[in-house]
């Protein structure tokens, strides 16, 4: 038996998200089922690096499982997006891993990339893919706001209430904001991030560039240790998984 690593994007407009729930199609049903035609119907469990909520895109999740070793990994790959037709999913890349690698535990890195579009009219071609803000925004504004959460803090007013981390404490390392047309695009990353911590960001960070909330708001908020504080949550359309990082990339 192999441990394999696999490089997968999906729309998650359809799903309920990654993980595998009582009702509803996951990202990790459709996986777990193409792995099974592969195993002689036997269940083969998936573990990914970060659990996407509904809605949320990924380009680059990062997931494992165990599976026979001799295969090449071109054809896992095409055997698996055979088995996933026409589900929005894909794998991209496997790569054999040792058998105690984990997609989720071995990671020491991972990125986001939120994306709003501030115009009157709504889009057609970008519809589930990103926020539609009506007003146009300050940008530069929103990023003078996200350079004061950087660091190590307590992230209390940017978790959802349901989270189940054992901490609010998280090591913000980037959250970059910049405008590219009618588009911002605003990206994090750290080693990890609470439940809906991007969103409840991008959230609050729309509230200063709209003009509603002055820039060192955001640091009240952050102080606060209050979810009421900060602004909504904007909704899963805009957020994709961008990049997962490892010590010792498994695909090069």
């Amino acid at each position: 038996m192999q441990r394999w690593a696999l490089l997968l994007e999906y729309d998650g407009t359809p799903f309920i998200g990654w993980q595998r729930q009582k009702s509803g199609l996951a990202v990790q049903d459709v996986l777990e089922q193409a792995a099974s035609h592969l195993a002689r119907g036997i269940y083969v469990p998936c573990v990914a690096a970060g659990r996407t909520d509904a809605g949320v895109h990924a380009e680059s999740q990062i997931a494992h499982l165990d599976l026979a070793a001799d295969i090449h990994p071109g054809k896992l790959r095409d055997a698996l997006n055979f088995y996933m037709k026409p589900h929005p999913v894909a794998v991209r890349m496997a790569a054999r891993v040792a058998p105690d690698w984990s997609a989720r535990f071995s990671a020491i890195g991972r990125a986001y990339r939120y994306v709003i579009i501030d115009r009157p009219a709504r889009p057609a071609l970008l519809a589930g893919r990103v926020w539609h803000v009506h007003q146009r925004l300050d940008a530069q504004a929103m990023a003078t706001a996200a350079s004061l959460l950087l660091g190590h803090h307590d992230f209390t007013s940017f978790r959802a209430s349901a989270c189940q981390a054992r901490s609010p404490l998280r090591t913000l390392d980037a959250l970059d904001v910049r405008r590219d047309g009618e588009q911002i695009i605003i990206e994090a990353s750290a080693r990890s991030f609470l439940h809906h911590q991007v969103r409840n960001l991008v959230g609050t960070l729309k509230l200063v560039g709209e003009g509603r909330k002055p820039i060192e708001w955001v640091v009240e908020v952050l102080a606060a240790k209050d979810r009421r504080a900060a602004g909504p949550t904007a909704p899963p359309d805009g957020l994709f998984l961008v990049d997962v990082r490892y010590p010792v990339d498994p695909f090069t």
